[in-house]
């Protein structure tokens, strides 16, 4: 499945490019690099050859997607582990 912004929330997100763009704790604003790992809460973020860890519940994402497209993502939305979070059913409008 390609990577899309619909279907961003229930995607793998190791390996992408995130910047910080908003969070209710102002010294993770800014961060930015690639993901590196992921935990129910949290994202490892690989940042100046330095691991920072972010929480996910209060902060809001810019997400890089390999077509150069960015993707702004509230971090509650992603909130799980992320071996349930990719079986998670996409709502659908008909």
């Amino acid at each position: 499945m390609p990577l899309t912004p619909r279907n961003l929330t229930r995607h793998e997100l190791i390996g992408l490019e995130v910047k910080v763009a908003g969070s209710s704790h102002k010294g993770y604003v800014g961060i930015s690099g690639r993901i590196v790992d992921e935990t129910r809460n949290m994202l490892v973020i690989l940042s100046d050859g330095k691991f920072k860890r972010v929480p996910k519940k209060v902060s809001t994402f810019h997400f890089k997607l390999p077509d150069g497209r960015r993707v702004e993502v509230e971090g509650w939305r992603i909130v799980g582990r992320p071996e349930d979070r990719v079986k998670k059913v996409l709502a659908r409008r008909w």
